[in-house]
């Protein structure tokens, strides 16, 4: 391939690569686009996964997947998800594990 052919093949991809990148601006790649009020019942809840803002997406996001396979976006405005999200803080942070020992014959800690 001749040098000008890879100067050209270079070009057009810089060019390819550029205009993928102008559409999407900072601060809107994020996963939630619909937001629920909402939280259902709390216990068919599976999992909750908070995402904090980043330069993808520059809001808090909260996802809750439910026993049932579905997932939603809630809105972290919302007073009942904030109720929420603390009480689910206050317990991780509530409880205590136990401490760790050190033996003395090979020096690994058991938990």
């Amino acid at each position: 391939m001749s040098g000008i052919m890879k100067v050209v093949l270079l070009l057009a991809v810089m060019v390819c690569i550029s205009e993928a990148q102008m559409g999407h601006t900072s601060g809107d790649l994020c996963l939630c686009t619909k937001t629920r009020d909402r939280i259902g019942s709390k216990n068919d809840i599976k999992d909750i996964q908070i995402y904090p803002a980043t330069i993808f997406c520059d809001k808090v996001e909260i996802v809750v997947s439910y026993n049932s396979g579905l997932r939603y976006c809630l809105n972290p405005k919302v007073k009942a998800v904030q109720k929420l999200m603390a009480s689910i803080i206050k317990r991780q942070t509530s409880s205590t594990a136990r401490p760790t020992e050190l033996t003395s014959t090979t020096n690994t800690a058991r938990v």
